[in-house]
């Protein structure tokens, strides 16, 4: 595989050789429509906050640091139209475009919590602009948004690095939901390792969950491992267990949506049964995410929000009715995987093990 994955999950296209703040004003979010995938690769324009907020709530675009960037970019589009004339708005119009814009994200998705770290973010940097006019905030703002972005390309390189010295030649691999190139600025975070490990020559085999009921796994970790040259084999959710028993597994991996601060991890409904799983057979169970996962205000993952999804997902899944009309749905889109089931965090710093209060804190206080 190339240094660069050969596709970018989202981008900000703009005039070349603009200015910041030309490159707000003529700027737009384009983003692969994940919803289409494997069957079609669709790219989609966002040029309005709510295209965001609707992409983000329809899964056009998902995984924590996805969601994130495409949020940071939404701001950006949010103060856009204050520009498009040849008034030029007073700082205080755009402080609150700012925070009316971050506000209305923040209630697209309540788990992922890099939706809220990058809308802070975003909001810091526009307060951080004291003495400043309203157009070298609307600047600052459109490169905080590319900082963002430019970021988790690199930390998602660093955790691919860190985690794959947790890989030998020949381990047969097994990961949940989708938490690679499509879940972030372009490389992964536990398909990063997969992909780090591939790099340093290490041959590798991987199972897919498929992900119920929205199918993460199938359609998009079995195509985008398949597109990068890694032997993928798709199974059922319920088939993981037994794969292990039959000691077929070497060690699992995923990625997680909000991290509390003893360690507990919010990711993609059924990781908790992965994990429970692994630790019945002696499998190593790893998390890898970057510290802008890590939400230090919850204690626990009791504290931790679980978005609870459309009822049709499951009774309609693509189109097809596979439930009674009627009946009760139940359809958390995350569980909670405790801490004492997780062998170690990848973070861009290095693995935090044991997975505890004290070491997350000695981690990320020497961060």
């Amino acid at each position: 595989m190339s240094d660069r994955i050969s596709y970018e999950t989202l981008s900000w296209e703009s005039p070349a050789g603009a200015s910041a703040v030309d490159e707000l004003r003529g700027g737009r979010l384009t983003l692969i429509d994940q919803t289409r995938l494997p069957a079609e690769f669709l790219r989609m324009t966002c040029e309005t906050p709510e295209d965001v907020w609707r992409a983000i709530k329809r899964l056009s675009v998902r995984g924590a640091p996805a969601i994130g960037i495409a949020a940071a970019y939404g701001v950006c589009l949010g103060i856009q139209p204050l520009f498009a004339g040849a008034d030029r708005p007073t700082r205080g119009e755009l402080l609150a475009a700012v925070e009316k814009t971050a506000a209305y994200l923040a209630t697209s998705r309540p788990t992922a919590v890099n939706l809220f770290w990058a809308l802070d973010r975003m909001k810091a940097r526009a307060a951080a602009e004291k003495d400043a006019a309203a157009e070298e905030i609307a600047a600052a703002l459109m490169t905080e948004a590319k900082t963002i972005h430019d970021e988790d390309r690199e930390l998602c390189r660093r955790i691919g690095r860190h985690g794959a010295g947790l890989v030998k030649d020949g381990d047969v691999l097994l990961t949940h939901c989708n938490a690679g190139a499509l879940a972030t600025a372009d490389y992964g975070t536990a398909l990063g390792v997969f992909y780090a490990a591939q790099e340093e020559g290490k041959k590798i085999r991987v199972y897919a969950d498929e992900t119920r009921p929205l199918l993460q796994g199938a359609r998009l970790t079995a195509w985008e491992l398949a597109v990068h040259g890694i032997d993928v084999t798709l199974i059922c959710d319920s088939m993981a267990a037994m794969l292990m028993r039959q000691k077929k597994i070497d060690a699992v991996f995923v990625g997680a949506d909000r991290i509390a601060a003893n360690g507990d991890v919010a990711n993609k409904i059924g990781t908790y049964g992965v994990a429970v799983s692994a630790r019945a057979h002696g499998v190593p169970f790893y998390v890898a995410a970057p510290f802008s996962t890590f939400d230090l205000t919850l204690s626990d993952g009791s504290q931790i929000p679980i978005e609870e999804r459309d009822p049709e997902e499951i009774r309609r899944g693509f189109g097809r009715q596979t439930a009674p009309d009627g009946i009760k749905i139940y359809n958390p889109a995350f569980d909670v995987t405790p801490a004492e089931l997780i062998s170690g965090i990848v973070t861009e710093k290095g693995v935090i093990a044991p997975v505890t209060a004290d070491e997350i804190r000695r981690f990320i206080q020497n961060e």
